[in-house]
C-alpha cells in the first residue's frame, strides 16, 4: 500500500514542528537514593545519584555506611553497601556532595532483624491425626485402587474390540 502524498506532506509538518518547538535538554537533576530505602541491620543498600556530570565520581555520607564513593555506572553514580549489623534502627540521613560542590540529601531506614522462633500456625489441615485421618488414608487407597481397575477394564475393551 502507497502512502498518500498529503498523508506523507501531514506527517513531515509535524514532525518539523516537534523538532522546531521542542524543549531544549536540561542537565541532570542532582539527587540520591537507597534500595532499598527500609533496610534490616546486616543487609546490603544499593545507592544510586545523579550529579550534573555523571562522568566523574562523588561522596555519600552516612552515620551507617560511613563515606561512600558513588562511581559512573549506566548513566549514574552507584554503590553498595552493607548496613553494619550493630547498627541501631533508626532513620539516617544519606548525604551527596558533588564534585561541583552541589550536594543533595535523602534518608535510610534501618529496623531491627528479627528471626521468627517457630513457623506459623496454620491449623492441621487434612493430614493431621484424629479420628478422620484413617477415612482419609481409606478413601484414598480406594480411588487410586478403583482408577486402577477402570484403567485395565478400558485397556481390555480396546483390545476386543
Amino acid at each position: 500500500m502507497r502512502p498518500s502524498v498529503p498523508a506523507a506532506l501531514a506527517a513531515l509538518a509535524l514532525a518539523t514542528a516537534v523538532a522546531l518547538t521542542g524543549t531544549p535538554a536540561r542537565a541532570a537533576a542532582v539527587f540520591v537514593e537507597a534500595n532499598p530505602s527500609t533496610v534490616r541491620a546486616g543487609d546490603e543498600v544499593g545507592l544510586r545519584a545523579s550529579c550534573s556530570d555523571n562522568l566523574v565520581a562523588a561522596t555519600v555520607t552516612s552515620d551507617p555506611l560511613g563515606t561512600v564513593t558513588v562511581s559512573p555506572r549506566y548513566g549514574f553514580l552507584t554503590a553498595t553497601k552493607r548496613v553494619p549489623a550493630t547498627t541501631d534502627p533508626g532513620t539516617y540521613s544519606i548525604n551527596l556532595r558533588c564534585p561541583d560542590g552541589k550536594t543533595a540529601k535523602n534518608t535510610l531506614h534501618v529496623v531491627v532483624k528479627v528471626e521468627p522462633a517457630r513457623g506459623p500456625a496454620t491449623g492441621g489441615g487434612g493430614t493431621a491425626g484424629g479420628r478422620s485421618a484413617p477415612m482419609l488414608i481409606g478413601g484414598g487407597v480406594t480411588a487410586v485402587a478403583a482408577g486402577m481397575v477402570l484403567g485395565l477394564v478400558a485397556l481390555r475393551r480396546r483390545r476386543v474390540g
